[in-house]
């Protein structure tokens, strides 16, 4: 018999095993169901289930249908619905009435590898003398740094918890930072209107000064690593209502982007190349990278414009190196600059899947919108829920979800492909300004005026972690793309580093 007989022979094996362990419920209602994958490829042929089947079988019998050597966690949905404990509860009654038809259970591969929740804070480090106003982990874990009001950008060890370099170049508060892809650079802008580069590896400028704008940088975005192997271009946005493109190996401005008729609040470099920025003046503008030419407006906001995320932020947030796989965190990289960016675009290709990048705005006008922006200026929908201005949004690592962070005290859940509201996480007893999601999906850590943070289980919709510790606003919070910490930093003048 061949290997793939006896695989398949095996797989039946195993799917009527799992099935034959399934009791009927008392009734012993039955019905025919499929596997469907969220494309919409079918799995196997319908077979016969009893309604009150758990997901813990589903599990079995999915792994066993799609002959999987490891086992897959999945999620399961019907009709939009997700199965949480058995199918019963998941259909409607009319569904369980009408048992002539093949029901399609929809199924949602997870993350293999789980991310602990953080509960304590292991390191609270003192060194800024002005708050401070952003945090962020390097794509692979083994740097972290922050941007404060005391106009210095500090580098801190990962390991020892400890400062490590105190990077002195900027004359104003620091307002924006963000890392290269490879993870051998970071941008800083200030509200003094420059930018800077420096080298996480001895903490020194790399280049001279980038000076163009006019007034504060709002948002700083690389070019991604599968477009850009050398980490060359990072782009720029500003008060002065201006997007800039620079040659960080030049130190000089490549191009300049014009078009707003207020200040640019958040820029994103896509995947494809296309720039998109948001504004005061309410619209986003989608503009082709290479020369600058204004693609299309997105309007329907009725008040500025704070924030956006695409789908694809965190693929390319990481390049080539995967959450998955965290046993590359602090390990010296081996490969060459193409390789690197190799692997970046087959991350990228299979986290975006086969349609368009979506894209989601929040604003201050209470409502955040969905769009497909590389070729529709319609939007896929308007989200409403929030009673205040949102403060930041963020998609799930794997693309399936967006947490949405307001000044209405709450953390708010939607569906990532069609907008649709799932939950609303309370718990903060003020604004929140700052989401971040852990690399598997599952949780959220978000920080708020209130002087907390908090960590939310996605897949329950409930606070698991209230963690108190700062003597102030929490303006920023990152969760390392190894799962391993959270950073946090504020009013306060502390950076604090959580672990499980």
């Amino acid at each position: 018999m061949s290997s793939i007989s006896k695989h398949l022979l095996l797989s039946t094996t195993q799917t009527h095993d799992a099935l034959e362990e399934v009791p009927s419920d008392e009734t012993g209602k039955r019905l025919l169901a499929q596997f469907k994958s969220e494309s919409g490829e079918v799995a196997g042929t319908p077979f016969d289930l009893p309604i009150n089947i758990t997901v813990d079988k589903l599990q079995l019998i999915c792994n066993a249908i799609l002959q999987k050597e490891e086992t897959t966690p999945y999620s399961f949905f019907v009709n939009d619905t997700e199965i949480e404990a058995s199918l019963v509860g998941a259909l409607g009654s009319e569904s369980v009435e009408d048992t002539e038809r093949v029901l399609d259970i929809v199924y949602q591969p997870q993350a293999v590898f789980r991310v602990r929740a953080v509960t304590r804070c292991t390191s609270s480090i003192e060194g800024h003398a002005e708050a401070v106003i952003a945090v962020a982990f390097s794509p692979d874990g083994r740097y972290l740094a922050s941007g404060s009001g005391d106009t210095t950008v500090r580098f801190w060890d990962v390991n020892t918890e400890t400062p490590q370099y105190t990077c002195k170049g900027h004359k104003h508060w620091i307002l924006s930072i963000s890392w290269s892809p490879d993870g051998r650079k970071l941008a800083s802008g200030c509200k003094n209107s420059h930018i800077c580069i420096w080298d996480p590896g001895s903490g020194k400028q790399i280049g001279s000064t980038l000076i163009g704008h006019k007034q504060w940088i709002t948002w700083l975005s690389w070019k991604p690593l599968h477009l850009d192997p050398e980490c060359r271009y990072l782009a720029s946005s500003s008060k002065d209502a201006t997007l800039k493109i620079w040659d960080t190996v030049l130190s000089q401005c490549h191009m300049t982007l014009s078009g707003h008729l207020q200040s640019v609040s958040c820029l994103k470099w896509g995947g494809n190349n296309l720039l998109y920025s948001s504004s005061q003046d309410r619209t986003i503008k989608v503009w082709r990278a290479q020369d600058g030419v204004l693609c299309r407006t997105l309007q329907g906001h009725g008040h500025w414009v704070n924030t956006m995320a695409l789908n694809t932020d965190y693929v390319m947030r990481t390049g080539a190196f995967d959450p998955a796989h965290a046993t590359i965190v602090h390990k010296e990289i081996s490969e060459t600059a193409s390789e690197l960016s190799k692997k970046a675009l087959e991350r990228y290709n299979t986290a975006k899947g086969p349609g368009p990048e979506i894209l989601v705005s929040g604003s201050d006008d209470f409502t955040l919108f969905l769009w497909k922006p590389e070729e529709d200026k319609k939007p896929i929908c308007r989200m409403t829920g929030h009673q205040q201005l949102i403060n930041e949004v963020r998609f799930s690592p794997d693309t399936r979800l967006i947490a949405s962070a307001s000044f209405d005290k709450s953390v708010k859940l939607w569906d990532g492909r069609t907008g649709k509201f799932l939950a609303t996480l309370r718990g903060h007893v003020n604004r929140v300004y700052q989401v971040s999601w852990s690399a598997d999906s599952r949780l959220i850590c978000s920080g708020s005026s209130d002087s907390t943070l908090k960590v939310w289980d996605v897949h329950k919709k409930k606070l698991m972690f209230d963690l108190p510790g700062h003597a102030d606003e929490v303006y920023a919070v990152d969760w390392s793309p190894d799962g391993q910490k959270v950073v946090s930093g504020g009013k306060d003048k502390i950076l604090k580093i959580w672990r499980s």
